[in-house]
């Protein structure tokens, strides 16, 4: 069936109403919110040293030409971290003491001329370089929480495979960032260690669930950062926090060590492990590295010629129960449209795929997991079991959140694996995936916003929740996306968009990437 003639039958009248209802009431609570935080937030101060701006292939750089030691850039982070963690709540656990071994080690390494610059920028390209991971990866010897009371004592035994590859090329990771519980929601706020701020505007979101990593690196406390992504878990948080984040394609690095663990075929398939940095020309290398083995399915090494490709866009899902696309974020996605008409003469294709206003229903329908989603967040199960959760919540005397509750609550509403609602949602995947497959091929991009609004008030998720819809549909094609940055919105919020490419071809993506990079200035400091 061609693309064209795909359609949709017409929204019912209980849903518009729905969408009415929604609509006053979040702008009613958004209202609320600007009364209750304000305009502005906390200030923190700026950022003073240089090293901490630079792309983490310079600092390498710097690093391996002795320009810089390690250890210099270490204290710079932690520096970076003690100006900025009161105001901002981003980073929970460090390993500072053991990363101080390691960075004199790399130094020494160096000092002792046993290998050349070309054999340390080929055989540990990020040697003694800081980062940061999400508190669901794991780190040895560092808690193995993902936000949950229950695991509050867990202490990871090994790393997991992303971080063992990155140590292995001489990185060194310097401690854990903040999640929602379990990382199944898009405000980073867990009962273990509260709720982290956005650096451009403390009252605001960080997103979820990579929230305090994408945080962490839009502030510039470390020189890069991993996070995780099943519904948008890397896309959201570096879209709010004016970064860079990529979700590979499917099965190209290894999840093992990610907590909680996708227990069927299907949901591993959405879940990917990928970078997070302030310049896009970080992710093509970290890529590979975190790639391992899978790397060869990727040719990152392929010379891209961005002026060839075919470029897609869509301007807004259209999805029910989701708020309209900001003006201000359509303008950026159509300044880049013409961006690409200007310098390259590619006239970029506008789609109104209807398919995409089932965003939301196929994602958590075929989100469905063996365990009870309240089995992991509460150790029991059952609905009365859920709801009595949600009263002690509600007086404060709950270890889990309201949302996590809720979360649990709709989990077991959904369709059961293998029922008749189940496969229908499971066929409009497939069928949307063979419409993306055909129109990408091997030399196109999509161009979509990650998000319909600029990062919302505390709180404000609970009015809009399925706002998410925009990257959880990219995961359950299995396609890559990297988020962009575009600037800053009047608001002095980051704005930006995701750049998504066919099974495989995440190179696209990152070219697309590094080019917006260059021509609208990318991560930009916050100022305060």
């Amino acid at each position: 069936m061609a693309t064209s003639d795909i359609t949709m039958k017409p929204l019912g009248m209980r849903v518009k109403v729905l969408q009415v209802f929604r609509f006053v009431f979040a702008s009613i609570f958004k209202i609320f919110c600007t009364l209750y935080y304000g305009k502005s937030g906390e200030n923190f101060p700026p950022i003073t040293a240089d090293i901490l701006k630079l792309p983490a292939v310079e600092v390498a750089n710097k690093i391996r030409n002795k320009e810089i030691t390690s250890v210099e850039v270490l204290e710079a982070c932690k520096q970076r971290i003690k100006d900025i963690n009161s105001a901002l709540n981003c980073f929970v656990e460090d390993r500072f003491e053991l990363a101080l071994k390691e960075a004199k080690e790399a130094d020494e390494l160096i000092r002792g001329g046993t290998m050349t610059v070309e054999q340390l920028e080929k055989e540990k390209p990020f040697l003694g370089v800081p980062f940061t991971t999400k508190d669901c990866i794991a780190v040895k010897g560092l808690h193995h929480t993902s936000g949950v009371v229950l695991r509050k004592d867990v202490i990871a035994t090994d790393d997991a495979v992303s971080i063992k590859l990155l140590r292995n090329k001489g990185a060194i990771i310097i401690g854990l960032t903040n999640v929602p519980e379990l990382c199944m929601w898009w405000e980073t706020h867990n009962h273990i260690y509260g709720r982290t701020n956005n650096p451009y505007n403390t009252t605001r979101i960080v997103g979820g669930s990579s929230g305090g990593e994408g945080c962490i690196q839009g502030a510039a406390g470390s020189i890069f950062g991993v996070g995780s992504d099943i519904g948008g878990s890397i896309r959201m948080p570096a879209y709010f926090n004016g970064i860079f984040g990529h979700k590979p394609s499917r099965h190209v690095v290894s999840n093992e060590g990610q907590y909680p663990m996708p227990q069927t075929e299907l949901l591993n398939s959405y879940l990917g492990l990928g970078p997070m940095t302030r310049h896009a020309v970080d992710l093509k290398p970290l890529l590979k590295i975190m790639s391992g083995d899978n790397a060869s399915k990727l040719d990152l090494d392929k010379n891209v010629d961005v002026g060839k490709l075919k470029v897609f866009y869509q301007l807004s899902s259209n999805a029910p129960m989701t708020d309209s696309v900001d003006p201000e974020i359509t303008t950026a996605l159509k300044k880049v449209v013409e961006f690409f008409s200007v310098k390259y003469k590619v006239e970029a294709e506008e789609k109104k795929f209807q398919f995409l206003q089932k965003s939301l229903p196929i994602w958590m329908t075929t989100m469905k997991n063996k365990e009870p989603f309240e089995r992991l967040i509460m150790g029991k199960e059952g609905t009365t079991a859920i709801v009595l959760e949600i009263f002690k919540s509600l007086i404060g005397c709950s270890g889990n959140t309201l949302i996590g509750l809720f979360t649990a609550l709709m989990d077991g509403a959904g369709a059961e694996i293998g029922s008749d609602k189940y496969n229908y949602h499971l066929k409009l995947r497939d069928d949307l995936e063979k419409i993306f497959v055909e129109m990408l091929g091997d030399d196109g991009v999509f161009l979509y916003p990650t998000h319909p609004t600029t990062a919302p008030y505390h709180n404000e998720p609970l009015v809009k929740p399925f706002n998410f819809s925009y990257t959880a549909v990219i995961n359950c094609l299995g396609l890559p996306a990297t988020t962009v940055p575009l600037g800053l919105s009047s608001e002095g919020l980051p704005i930006g968009i995701q750049v998504v490419a066919n099974h495989n071809n995440d190179r696209l993506c990152l070219a697309v990437a590094e080019e917006l990079d260059k021509a609208f200035g990318g991560w930009v400091e916050p100022r305060h």
